[in-house]
């Protein structure tokens, strides 16, 4: 079933008329403007203060013109960068962006001054926005709650079902490769460990199990919850033991555990939550956020198992939580490339800088957490810094169910049941665009690993692409024969996989 957006309403195309003959009746911007750019990332300034033509100062021209002050002056070595207008008043430092295509001149108020433009690079490759199902298999013989693709590649795609198995598939030739049983209940989460060795399966038996990415079983299976497993998270590669690596998990129960992913031993028990944990993440810097149904948001040191903060906001249950790491900790030390490093130390060594690249902001290095709950907002969060949030995102008319960071660390999407996904700042929280089209609840988004894009999966059986930048729609995906639960953008950013209640996994591409 195919959706398309609603037709704006009147009181939308007027407002588009009136600004169409404004800016038709505005004569073109003369005069010159002084720009210095300064790195988003370190707040260095890179060159001298550089007088523009403001009838010039295009993105495209800036571009060109930051890469010849960084000495790239050839076409083939030049980064695509996003710039954003800085203002520094009483009240603070706030950030303008200049969106694709754009210019400066609706951000200048007077010729006179000179203007800090901060920039940071965009991905260098492109990810081209999924159009066609390539594939839909058949296997499972229940719902599908969870997928995720292989950290490497888009090869490999690891889904979990109502039926009690998971299920490896081959993406390149849309077939199974094996039938991951040991399960007795559904498998409500699937993790790929960072490495790509290991796959991990949470279950509403009250266990995890792991396996190889062959899809053997490792050992029997990890014991000690007494409730559903309902969400997984793998130790990052770079703060990992070498040949020790550790996998926690969160349960109705209201624990999280944390286990020997070799010695399969629990090495810590997290305890302090109320009522059921519904997500945990293991943060780059060693620190574990879980959220929960008892409207709290807990930070625990990886190492000794100790609280640190809880974060008490939220008036209802907490869903589902974020970190703008997520990408970098997900993918390790793989790449677009798909050039892996020799040795062990040079594969800490790379996934320590991608995660530093990550999550560097103003010179320093600090995650940021996003929580989205029943009580229709979301928070943004510095954990480090304060036990107070950053922001509170409003706007959302139901529960949200599911929240996301985009890969560059500059976007935060939202999905709910009340048929919309937003998309906010993630620097500041402030409210972006809303991305209307579904016709029922959305249950998850996934941004495509260049952040230009986003893909949603909705009740209303069809996937959709979103243009980031233009907050429209750029591509319907109907062929899902009953609601869409789980979706995913490979990390190479070939392919997206979906799957639901018609027990059918799709695989998507260009």
């Amino acid at each position: 079933m195919a959706t398309v957006p609603p037709p704006p309403s009147k009181r939308r195309k007027l407002e588009a008329e009136l600004r169409t003959r404004e800016q038709n009746d505005q004569p073109p911007p003369s005069g010159n403007v002084r720009v210095r750019f300064v790195d988003r990332a370190t707040n260095e300034q890179v060159g001298s203060t550089v007088a523009i033509p403001l009838a010039q100062a295009t993105t495209k021209n800036l571009n060109v013109l930051l890469n010849s002050l960084k000495g790239l002056d050839d076409a083939a070595e030049r980064v695509p960068h996003r710039f954003f207008v800085r203002r520094e008043s009483t009240a603070g430092v706030s950030t303008q962006a200049i969106a694709d295509g754009s210019d400066l001149h609706g951000a200048v108020e007077n010729t006179e001054e000179e203007i800090s433009l901060e920039y940071e690079p965009q991905a260098v490759f492109r990810v081209r926005a999924v159009s066609r199902c390539s594939a839909s298999i058949s296997g499972h013989g229940q719902v599908i709650l969870a997928a995720q693709f292989s950290p490497a590649s888009s090869s490999k795609l690891v889904t979990g079902s109502g039926d009690a198995t998971a299920r490896i598939w081959d993406c390149e030739t849309g077939t199974p490769v094996s039938t991951l049983k040991g399960h007795t209940k559904f498998i409500l989460a699937v993790s790929w460990s960072p490495d790509d060795t290991m796959i991990a399966t949470g279950s509403d038996d009250s266990t995890v199990r792991l396996w190889d990415k062959k899809g053997k079983p490792l050992g029997n299976a990890l014991k000690g919850h007494t409730k559903s497993v309902m969400s997984l998270s793998w130790e990052p590669y770079h703060i990992q033991e070498p040949g020790r690596p550790r996998l926690a998990s969160s349960s109705r129960d209201a624990t999280v555990r944390i286990w020997d992913a070799v010695s399969k031993r629990c090495d810590i028990v997290l305890s302090g939550h109320k009522d059921s944990v519904t997500c945990v993440r293991w943060g780059g810097t060693g620190v574990i956020y879980t959220a929960s149904l008892d409207r709290t948001i807990k930070i625990w040191s990886a190492s000794t198992g100790i609280l640190e903060h809880t974060l008490s906001s939220h008036a209802a249950r907490v869903n589902h939580l974020a970190l703008s790491t997520d990408f970098a900790l997900r993918t390790a030390f793989h790449d677009h490339t798909r050039e892996v490093p020799a040795t062990t130390e040079e594969k800490i060594a790379k996934a320590k800088e991608q995660f530093k690249n990550a999550a560097t902001f103003n010179g320093e290095v600090t995650e940021r957490l996003v929580s989205a709950s029943d009580d229709l907002t979301m928070f943004l969060w510095e954990p480090s810094k304060s036990k107070k949030p950053l922001a509170r995102l409003q706007g959302h008319q139901k529960p949200v169910n599911h929240v996301t960071f985009s890969p560059d660390g500059l976007y935060i999407a939202s999905a709910s049941f009340d048929n919309h996904v937003k998309l906010w700042s993630a620097r500041d929280g402030k409210f972006i665009s809303t991305l209307r089209g579904h016709v029922s609840d959305v249950y998850q988004c996934c941004f495509s690993p260049d952040s230009r894009l986003l893909v949603s999966a909705s009740k209303d059986t069809t996937l959709k692409v979103w243009d980031v930048a233009k907050g429209t729609l750029k591509e319907d995906l109907p062929g899902h024969q009953d609601e869409v639960y789980a979706v995913d953008w490979s990390p190479d950013g070939e392919r997206v996989g979906s799957g639901g209640k018609d027990r059918a996994v799709r695989l998507w591409r260009h």
